[in-house]
């Protein structure tokens, strides 16, 4: 009988160590989880980020791209209006060369 209590206290106690064992294990993948999770984050805000401030400069480029559109229209009418004054006053220049 002192043999079989000796087994099983040892039994049991092997069980009490892995079980104890066992359960700090969760708690370090948990803190990696964790750890994982907040580099995630990090990671999600830095794109956050960029992506704001590529978004803000794109939105000067296109209204900077507008303006000058608007200022290219207005120097071609104005060259169109030139040349057809131009015209006014010249009416041989705008016609061919006589032929010999």
């Amino acid at each position: 009988m002192c043999a079989n209590t000796e087994e099983w206290v040892s039994v049991r106690s092997f069980r009490y160590f892995t079980k104890t064992r066992r359960s700090t294990r969760p708690k370090v993948q948990v803190y990696r989880f964790m750890r994982r999770a907040c580099m995630q984050t990090q990671r999600t805000d830095d794109m956050e980020l960029l992506n704001l401030q590529l978004y803000l400069k794109n939105r000067n480029i296109i209204e900077e791209n507008e303006k000058l559109r608007k200022k290219a229209d207005l120097l071609y009418q104005e060259n169109l209006v030139l040349v057809s004054e131009l015209k006014k006053k010249f009416p041989l220049l705008g016609c061919s060369p006589p032929s010999s």
